[in-house]
């Protein structure tokens, strides 16, 4: 029997496994279980063990509601080697845990800042470790134990998860074969709005040398509106919005008034754009934990010295059309609608129509959808950041999912199996059918190279982004990729005076 590699942390020593022609260690504790006296507080250090800890399975998932039925759970087919609350925990993928210098991946999951786990199966990081990488995946708190804004307690514990992650990154990568000068962040979706929130928080200066911010959502959240959503949500059950009134209550008592707000949530016209989204929660500009929003922040200066990767996918709302099972049934009165709220302006529907003469109501809901959402909030990141001195590198995902009927275009979270280079697992046998193509590999290979190539000295291989020229990397197979001028250029010129600002409640 191979010895399996053993790796001593400051904690203690961890024992992982050879996987797939890399060393993984899995279930690694960065932070203490955030319950009792912890619950709803910021991460404190993890306990030190004797011995050596089996680091072969993951870590339980935080308390999360999810969108629509949760995925089956897997089998019980290893041992138990966690306690249930032991939600902060990490995993390490090397090439070899004897090397020295090696560039060091941290991935910040997406999930609607609701929802997510590094137990995913497409987050696995085996792909990207054989291209000479350190990869780690971590999670961090969601939904009401992350992110409710609460009396008592610290805003964005959510954020405060993944600053722990890399101060962890920074003490005990190099034990693993990474170079703690030489991180890169990515993330998606919300994980991507994490990542611009650290980029402008005090809190993380410092602790990572690159970032990837794939298809960044384009939602932070006021106090006011943060502290309107938690009496929201605590009212029926009787309770203050607050950690002392909460800290006892079960965390799937929580997470059952989450479900039962979304349910109500389209009737609170008081909260603008949020009552029409999937999810309560966004990161808040309390002043304090996240001082602004990424945009003004990086426009002024913020990590000016951290060059960064910003991205979308062309077609991001059609996941959402499909999942939503309003595929060939939008009709111009929905789309008017969706534009009034989420459009850019007060006369929204009229600038859409003239704006996309052509376009039929399915493409302009999920054209007005995809740029408020998504693809707006990505690129003014981008703008925001080299108008503050930064260097940015801006790209677009144009090769479409084949699986669904051919549906779903190039949508959201495409770009998370291509990626990670996991083409048969979780989300990807929805997108990519039972049997990927060979273009999904050649696009994998693409991005892959790109990602590591970004993480190992700072260059994703095409030039930086300014405003005269907008090039752009765009990736797709054949003629269709490369780079070139941003390609969306009527959705940049319609948001052109509409900026992305932080969300507060209506009067």
């Amino acid at each position: 029997m191979t010895e399996q590699p053993v790796v001593r942390t400051r904690a203690g020593a961890v024992r992982g496994r050879t996987e797939h022609g890399t060393a993984v260690f899995r279930g690694i504790p960065f932070a203490a279980p955030p319950v009792g006296g912890q619950r709803f507080q910021a991460p404190r250090p993890p306990q030190p063990w004797d011995g050596v800890r089996e680091a072969d399975v993951f870590g339980p998932p935080p308390p999360q509601a999810w969108m629509g039925p949760p995925p089956p759970a897997p089998a019980a087919t290893g041992p138990v080697r966690h306690d249930p609350t032991d939600w902060l925990t990490l995993n390490v993928w090397t090439p070899d845990p004897g090397a020295a210098g090696l560039p060091v991946l941290v991935w910040v999951y997406g999930g609607a800042y609701r929802m997510g786990s590094s137990a995913e199966p497409g987050y696995d990081g085996s792909a990207l470790a054989r291209s000479g990488a350190v990869v780690v995946t971590a999670n961090h708190r969601v939904g009401v134990e992350g992110y409710a804004e609460l009396e008592g307690a610290p805003a964005n514990r959510g954020l405060l998860d993944v600053v722990a992650t890399l101060r962890w990154v920074q003490e005990e990568i190099a034990a693993f074969g990474g170079d703690p000068a030489r991180v890169t962040l990515f993330g998606e979706s919300a994980g991507a709005g994490a990542i611009a929130s650290l980029l402008v928080m005090p809190a993380a200066a410092g602790l990572f040398a690159h970032a990837v911010a794939q298809s960044v959502p384009g939602t932070y959240f006021t106090p006011a509106l943060a502290r309107d959503v938690s009496a929201e949500l605590t009212a029926p059950l009787g309770l203050a919005p607050s950690a002392a009134a909460l800290a006892d209550v079960p965390p799937e008592r929580l997470v059952a008034a989450l479900s039962e707000l979304d349910r109500r949530m389209a009737s609170l016209d008081r909260w603008g754009l949020v009552a029409h989204t999937p999810t309560p929660y966004s990161p808040v500009v309390d002043g304090e934990v996240l001082p602004t929003d990424p945009w003004t922040g990086l426009a002024a200066g913020a990590a000016r010295d951290v060059p960064l990767v910003v991205g979308h996918n062309r077609d991001e709302w059609r996941l959402f059309l499909a999942l939503g099972g309003l595929v060939g049934q939008v009709t111009d009165e929905l789309a008017d609608e969706a534009a009034a709220v989420f459009g850019p302006g007060p006369d929204a529907p009229a600038r859409m129509r003239a704006a996309f003469p052509g376009a039929g109501a399915e493409e302009r809901y999920v054209l007005v959808h995809s740029d408020r959402m998504f693809r707006m909030p990505s690129l003014q990141l981008v703008r925001a950041h080299s108008a503050g001195g930064g260097r940015s590198h801006l790209y677009e995902l144009t090769w479409p999912a084949p699986g669904a009927g051919g549906v779903l275009g190039a949508c959201h979270v495409l770009d998370v199996p291509l990626v990670f280079g996991v083409l048969d697992q979780g989300i990807a046998l929805q997108l990519l059918g039972p049997t990927p193509p060979p273009e999904a590999a050649e696009v994998s290979a693409q991005l892959r190279a790109a990602w590591t190539a970004f993480a190992r000295d700072g260059e994703p291989g095409w030039p930086a982004h300014d405003d005269d020229r907008q090039l752009t990397r765009v990736f797709d197979v054949g003629e269709r990729g490369g780079v070139r001028r941003y390609p969306e250029q009527v959705s940049r010129e319609l948001w052109a005076d509409v900026p992305i600002g932080v969300l507060d409640l209506r009067s």
